[in-house]
């Protein structure tokens, strides 16, 4: 599972990268972040699978987060919160082999880590809303219950 941590903090900093790098040639600049931030074959595959998604899937993504954020549009949000929902998200929708309450706990810590002192709250709460309007935690009950 530490690979799997590992693999998010690099997707957060590519997805950070992007957010922050040049807004003309947005592949230019994950090109050079991959080519100078090389984790190995067991992290950067999922990593990069978690960046492509949201970036495929970022018109979505941000409409999810700015629904479930109340009073918050996506500008006021802090770069990396909005990168952190944004990776999450991602993996709400994509990935349902891999329980949501795993991806919100592993985004709660990675956003104590990264974001500034009240950002794990507030991404639990967002993340929790956007889990609860994809039907995530419905599904594992349901599952659950089998």
């Amino acid at each position: 599972m530490a690979t799997r941590r590992e693999a998010r903090e690099l997707a957060l900093q590519a997805l950070y990268q992007v957010d922050l790098g040049d807004e003309v040639d947005p592949e230019r600049g994950l090109l050079l972040f991959w080519a100078h931030f090389n984790r190995g074959e067991e992290v950067d595959p999922f990593a990069r699978e978690l960046v492509e998604g949201v970036l495929a899937k970022r018109e979505r993504i941000d409409k999810l987060i700015g629904d479930a954020a109340e009073r918050w549009r996506l500008p006021r949000l802090s770069r990396v919160d909005l990168s952190l929902l944004r990776l999450a998200t991602f993996e709400l929708m994509e990935r349902p082999e891999i329980p949501a309450s795993v991806t919100i706990n592993e985004a709660i810590e990675i956003a104590r880590r990264f974001g500034s002192e009240d950002s794990g709250a507030f991404v639990n709460g967002v993340l929790d809303a956007i889990a609860t309007t994809l039907g995530v935690k419905e599904r594992e009950r349901r599952g659950q219950a089998k």
